[in-house]
């Protein structure tokens, strides 16, 4: 095919009987052209610029004054972390370890040379059929019969087979797109999860979420892009632009020319200009989407303080700026869209006036004109994808940007080279010991200072102290969310910055303040501490937690689901289900941060009761911290923490003898404050029975 198109010349080389008179100007040469691109990919619709912590590294570096090195695309400058992004993101449709990939990446390829080998034929095919038609046909009527029928079913031929090379190509590479989109999304995801704890403490995350959609989208379009709009247009302009040259002189080239460098400065331009009204769309976008997720998660909170106007309020303002910047958008937009229109269609106009007089003076046929007209047409269709394509490139790299970004976060608590897993004795495993620990979350408020304790393996211990010194900061640091600032922690002689990270979570079971669940069943809630659990063994975990009465009187049991967060369930029963989770696990340290604090007293402890012998008869160190003090007043050691250090430390009794502790301050603090509630509860209660009292009093005398 390829040989018989640089071959291809005028009608007259394919019909003996017909010639053409040329002036230089026309000589018949060989004549190569491009047709329409009819594929269309999806385009992402929003950009995203969200400011949560973690996607400004950007914004730092300029504000830094500091310029890194760039490359260029339709002539704009991108940035280093840009251009590698784009080349690891084309790693992932050429992997390595996957010979399958390429081989789908090349047929698309070839598919894509096919169909524009195709296309090229199109033009000239039309151009044979009109000139064709402009004879006498009573004198050669078999001939052009022939020669017209022919052309007409390569016409329709060539057509039907561009288009179909085209959709097979979109066919082959969407599981190649797909596929890339899938790892990028998974890696991030993970990322996401192995991230520290500051990080999820401190994000946004309506804006977190839409930054993945809108990254995971720009992906989609990138390579769409990348591969099948920005080199075949390149390519496209240059040979449509050759033909004219070569076919019909330097005019038609020039002005052929002067419509490309107009209309891609122009588009460039005006998209530039646009890109400011897009971000503060979509910051406002942002904006929305967060505060409709804080109101929706707090919603009990609204509720209680009566400001569901205050919460529509906040987010119609966001709606505002949104609907102020988006009217902004489509107004320039259709300015763009005009001017490209303007420039395009002046273009054309000037060479059908040119082609006009050529047919004129004799120097062009009737064909040729019907071939410039369709030449410049197919010239239309890749400068509207420069200009379409240029803008949603754009808005695809700044949507990828937060999602590569993401990628790249600095993970500050992680796995040190040559980190070995925790082994824990086998006789009594579990103690821990902080060594002269010091640590804040903030450099200038430190919350631990040089803090040394021991936690005996086996035993219930328990810590106490007033609020802010420090005693869920012992919990995050041993279960390392964070690292200490000096000093170091050690489980059975580890130390446990030297450990495996997943070995050590694995080794400890926590029950936090606020309990976390799934919008799942309590049966899967529960095995969520062990994965591999089997229902019995569930069960048996329900009963010990009493959980077994609540699930009897749900009509679907254990397969009750418990809504967002657990709401639909009550304080306490969220608790003992998450202790449930716990022994599920079955890990040889527990922590307990204020783990009954929902629950009523009674059933408080007997649960305390129970799991006291659970963890002993497993051997487990159990670790309590608590504000109620009755609630550890069996441990076997109670250590008190006072502004970041052990004030002191020893038994229930042994602390209370001891004159002017602080632990014995606080327990005559909460058993006066008990016994002002007790007193104040007897004294309403012997109000009702007076007051029922007197009722039943004066309804005796009526009667």
């Amino acid at each position: 095919m390829l040989s018989s198109l640089l071959r291809l010349r005028s009608p007259g080389a394919l019909v003996a009987s017909r010639q053409f008179t040329r002036i230089p100007m026309g000589v018949a040469r060989p004549r190569l052209g491009f047709t329409d691109l009819s594929t269309k990919f999806s385009r992402s619709t929003s950009l995203s610029h969200i400011n949560a912590r973690g996607f400004h590294t950007t914004r730092r570096l300029l504000e830094n004054g500091k310029k890194d090195s760039s490359t260029y695309l339709f002539g704009r400058e991108i940035s280093t972390s840009q251009f590698k992004m784009l080349r690891s993101l084309l790693v992932t449709i050429w992997p390595k370890n996957k010979p399958s990939f390429k081989v789908r990446v090349l047929i698309a390829l070839s598919l894509l040379i096919g169909s524009k080998l195709l296309n090229v034929q199109v033009p000239f095919f039309f151009k044979s059929i009109i000139d064709e038609m402009n004879v006498d046909w009573s004198e050669q009527l078999g001939t052009l019969g022939t020669v017209m029928g022919t052309m007409i079913l390569a016409y329709g031929g060539a057509r039907f087979g561009a288009v179909l090379f085209g959709e097979l190509r979109n066919a082959i590479f969407a599981s190649v797109a797909q596929s890339a989109i899938k790892r990028v999304a998974n890696n991030t995801f993970k990322h996401l999860l192995d991230m520290d704890l500051q990080f999820h403490l401190s994000r946004q995350t309506g804006g977190l979420t839409r930054a993945i959609d809108r990254g995971t989208k720009g992906i989609s379009y990138v390579l769409s892009a990348m591969v099948f709009h920005i080199i075949p247009i390149s390519f496209e302009i240059s040979v449509v632009c050759g033909i004219l040259t070569y076919n019909y002189g330097l005019s038609f080239a020039a002005v052929t020319l002067m419509t490309m460098i107009g209309y891609s400065v122009f588009t460039i331009k005006t998209t530039a200009w646009r890109t400011g009204f897009r971000r503060q769309a979509n910051n406002a976008d942002n904006q929305a989407a967060s505060v409709a997720l804080d109101s929706l998660i707090n919603y009990e909170s609204v509720k209680y303080f009566n400001n569901e106007t205050y919460q529509c309020s906040k987010y119609d303002k966001s709606l505002t700026n949104y609907q102020n910047a988006s009217i902004k958008v489509a107004t320039s937009l259709a300015f763009l869209n005009a001017g490209q229109n303007f420039i395009f269609t002046s273009a054309l106009t000037a060479m059908m006036y040119m082609g006009c007089q050529g047919v004129a003076t004799g120097a062009l046929s009737v064909g040729d004109l019907v071939l410039i007209n369709q030449l410049v047409f197919q010239l239309s269709v890749p400068l509207n994808f420069l200009g379409s394509v240029y803008r949603e490139l754009k808005q695809s790299l700044l949507d990828m940007e937060n999602l590569f970004q993401l990628q790249n976060y600095d993970i500050k608590v992680k796995n040190n080279p040559g980190a070995e897993k925790l082994t824990l004795s086998p006789i009594r495993p579990g103690e821990i010991r902080f060594e002269n620990v010091t640590f804040g979350y903030h450099p200038d408020r430190p919350i631990l200072k040089n803090a040394s304790f021991v936690i005996p393996p086996g035993e219930k211990v328990a810590i106490v102290g007033p609020s802010g010194s420090g005693k869920s900061t012992v919990l995050k640091l041993v279960f390392r969310f964070y690292d200490v600032d000096s000093g170091r922690i050690l489980i059975d002689g580890q130390d446990i910055s030297k450990v495996d990270l997943e070995s050590l979570r694995r080794a400890i079971g926590v029950v936090p303040q606020e309990t976390p669940l799934f919008n799942d069943t309590i049966m899967e809630n529960i095995r969520y501490g062990r994965l591999d659990a089997h229902n019995d063994e569930i069960m048996e975990a329900v009963k010990k937690v009493r959980l077994d009465k609540l699930v009897k009187d749900l009509p679907e049991g254990m397969n009750t689901i418990v809504g967002e967060r657990g709401l639909m369930i009550s304080g306490g029963e969220k608790q003992r289900l998450a202790i449930a989770r716990v022994l599920l696990k079955r890990a040889p340290i527990a922590f307990f941060d204020e783990a009954t604090s929902a629950l009523d007293t009674h059933t408080e402890q007997a649960l305390l009761r129970t799991l006291r012998s659970i963890f002993i008869e497993g051997r487990s160190t159990n670790v309590s911290i608590a504000h109620r003090l009755r609630t550890i007043a069996d441990s076997d050691k109670i250590i008190v923490l006072n502004k970041g250090a052990v004030q002191e430390e020893g038994t229930h009794q042994g602390l209370l003898n001891t004159p002017g502790s602080l632990y014995g301050e606080l327990w005559n603090i909460q058993e006066n404050l008990d016994l002002e509630e007790e007193l104040k509860r007897r004294d309403e209660e012997d109000e009702e029975v007076r007051q029922r009292m007197a009722r039943e009093a004066r309804q005796t005398t009526k009667a």
